[in-house]
């Protein structure tokens, strides 16, 4: 499988859009990147580091991310995996105090229409 990425998406440093996860493979387009266009209605665009508090809100929200679904080529997420978030999810959880903490040159520059900068570091994971 030849993966592709696009090299003029920035990340919300202004920089290179780098890769969230191989493994699990993410991404809207299944390319490790949080990377999105016009048919990513979700807007998969934060590379999250996933944790157990996360995962029992997403639950909870009605988005059960930790149960294996091998119909769809999906083995659940643990906390410590990197997935692409859908933005407003994540603001969702921001605002609920569950958050996941946030790769930044990995997440898509178009969440700073949602949270600013500022936040986003408040929030952010080491690479």
């Amino acid at each position: 499988m030849t993966i592709r990425y696009d090299k003029d998406a920035r990340n919300v440093l202004g920089g290179e859009l780098v890769p969230c996860s191989l493994e699990p493979l993410t991404g809207f387009y299944r390319n490790g990147c949080c990377e999105t266009g016009p048919e990513d209605i979700g807007q998969h665009t934060v590379c999250a580091v996933m944790t157990d508090a996360f995962l029992k809100f997403s639950m909870s929200a009605g988005n059960d991310l930790s149960t294996p679904r091998p119909e769809y080529g999906f083995s659940g997420l643990r906390a410590g995996d990197r997935w692409c978030l859908c933005a407003p999810r994540w603001k969702e959880a921001l605002d609920a105090g569950a958050a996941p903490l946030i790769v930044l040159e990995a997440t898509h520059e178009e969440v700073l229409a949602i949270a600013p900068l500022g936040v986003l570091k408040d929030h952010a994971a080491s690479r």
